[in-house]
């Protein structure tokens, strides 16, 4: 018997398109290193989903490029060209089979494609700024024409991501990638109508909301859009939780289905730009939350951490790491076994948890990124 204190976890929720979720936990997308050379999946990959998807009730996956030059990551799998449309179905299938809804992750890498990840080694940017650290490459500036055909991209792969049986894409405007480089004033030094003021370094990533969209409608049932974005950078210039006030008022009004917050703890302050010493989840969840549902997500482990980031007032929590440490996270909690959930990545489990071999090697090796490592 679940635990009453649990329940409003598993209420129903509709998203403003009709589309209804089973319960309030999605799977947050992460990065997993284990598609094929080509950008098609793999067995391991699909398997690694299939035993995640049957507790959430959405499942949004690790990003998939909409250009060859948006690769951002070795193994990463790709939506850039229609011969991909089999291997997305696969993916889609799959986690539809378990009875979660399947959501692409839709990006472009930006500066922080790796130069021998994408054709010529030529890496590309709203402007020829670095990304800051050591020896990192000078992107080449975008032309005018460029943008647009990249805009044209994300419109592409939602029209496949369709074909292939999703229920939905989420645009990744998050993480320091491409379309939060159009936001930043680190990264846009731009001075057409893509850059300088804030309002025209918002220009690209409502382009590409507004392209998205349009190739949502083409969809014979309601087709989930959702937008991700992170509330401050570290760089100055850089984005500050003022600036991140603005985009979401804007990105409140454009019909999405949600904002996602990217995190790394739910309970994070604001570092610059308010003075506000409330959670950047609950301020976000103020501003916007009456108009647009937002999910929250960062380190939420036990369901007692879930009640917590709850209470935030937001509708939708994301899980992460955690479903990589323990898959029966969701119906741990729904048969009154919270006790038993796992906090901590066990060693030798990746046979139990169906982690594939590289995302396996990436957490072992990777000090301080799981608990337990």
């Amino acid at each position: 018997m679940m635990n009453t204190k649990y329940e409003p976890l598993f209420k129903t929720f509709s998203l403003p398109n009709g589309v209804e979720l089973k319960n309030r936990i999605v799977m947050a997308p992460m990065t997993n290193f284990s598609s094929n050379e080509d950008g098609t999946v793999t067995d391991q990959e699909v398997n690694y989903y299939v035993r995640r998807s049957g507790g959430v009730s959405m499942v949004i996956t690790a990003c998939t490029y909409v250009t060859a030059n948006g690769k951002g990551f070795r193994g990463e799998f790709g939506a850039d060209h229609d011969e991909m449309i089999p291997s997305l179905r696969q993916l889609a299938q799959a986690i539809k089979a378990q009875g979660a809804k399947a959501v692409l992750q839709i990006f472009h890498g930006g500066r922080m494609c790796p130069p021998e990840l994408v054709p010529n080694g030529e890496i590309v940017s709203a402007s020829a700024i670095a990304a800051e650290g050591e020896g990192q490459p000078v992107p080449r500036e975008l032309t005018d024409q460029e943008i647009e055909d990249i805009i044209k991209f994300f419109g592409d792969t939602t029209r496949r991501a369709i074909e292939a049986g999703f229920d939905g894409v989420e645009i990744h405007g998050a993480n320091g990638y491409l379309i939060q480089q159009f936001f930043s004033p680190h990264s846009n030094r731009r001075e057409d109508r893509w850059g300088g003021s804030l309002e025209n370094r918002l220009s690209f990533p409502l382009a590409v909301v507004e392209e998205v969209k349009k190739a949502a409608a083409t969809a014979n049932e309601p087709f989930i859009v959702g937008y991700r974005f992170s509330p401050e950078e570290p760089e100055t210039p850089g984005i500050t939780m003022a600036d991140t006030l603005k985009l979401v008022d804007v990105l409140s009004e454009q019909g999405l289905d949600y904002l996602h917050i990217s995190l790394q703890d739910f309970t994070s302050v604001p570092r610059r730009g308010v003075e506000d010493a409330r959670s950047r989840l609950e301020i976000v969840q103020e501003r916007a939350g009456g108009k647009v549902p937002i999910i929250g997500v960062g380190s939420i482990l036990t369901a007692d951490d879930a009640l917590k980031a709850f209470e935030t007032g937001v509708p939708l929590l994301a899980l992460g790491r955690e479903l990589i440490i323990d898959p029966d996270w969701v119906q741990k909690v729904e048969q009154g076994k919270e006790d038993e959930i796992v906090t901590k990545i066990h060693k030798d489990k990746q046979q139990d948890l169906v982690v594939p071999d590289p995302l396996w090697q990436a957490i072992v090796n990777t000090p301080g990124w799981f608990p337990g490592v």
